[in-house]
């Protein structure tokens, strides 16, 4: 899916909007390892994933708890210190070599002030992450173990073999061993 078509899930920006939009995105990379952000940076870039995966996450307790993954053809940021400009109190990094296209917060804004529709699309990209993350809090408190991993099996099967399996099961709110268990047990 190229990029103007992942848009229009969102919403349908014309050509002249799509236009305005990318003659402003610049490219990065980054390494396996390489952080995005830290905490008590303030995001200042908003990413486009081309390539790679990333995950952000937090310490606590001498443990990593992982809040989210990205991959093509998806947003990248620690939103509320991007959409905020505030420090970040976790961690963005990159589990593979990763590929971006991104544009800067300042920049952005003035886009919004020059095309409503890029506004809207933004606006409406960002309901959708706020969405995903009420509906992973909902499966973090809602589902049992096996029916959490059957989730994030049909959602992103693909992660199985990228994402080292600790991070995973992180993410699922599952011990390593059980996550080993599902792994295992439970085929697609």
């Amino acid at each position: 899916m190229n990029r103007h078509e992942y848009f229009k899930l969102f919403h349908d920006i014309n050509t002249a909007d799509y236009d305005l939009l990318t003659k402003n995105l610049k490219s990065k990379s980054f390494k396996k390892g390489d952080f995005i952000t830290v905490p008590g940076q303030i995001q200042r870039e908003l990413y486009f994933v081309k390539s790679g995966v990333q995950m952000s996450y937090f310490e606590a307790e001498n443990k990593t708890h992982v809040i989210a993954f990205t991959y093509p053809p998806n947003l990248c940021a620690i939103p509320e210190s991007f959409s905020f400009q505030i420090p970040s109190k976790y961690f963005l990094t990159c589990l593979t070599d990763s590929e971006f296209e991104y544009i800067l917060f300042d920049d952005l804004q003035l886009l919004f002030d020059k095309s409503q529709a890029i506004e809207r699309l933004f606006r409406r990209m960002t309901e959708a992450v706020l969405a995903g993350m009420i509906n992973r809090h909902i499966e973090l408190h809602s589902m049992r173990i096996e029916e959490r991993y059957k989730t994030f099996c049909q959602r992103s099967p693909h992660l199985l073999q990228l994402v080292p399996h600790k991070h995973i099961a992180s993410y699922l709110g599952v011990d390593r061993t059980n996550f080993s268990k599902l792994f295992n047990k439970v085929k697609f």
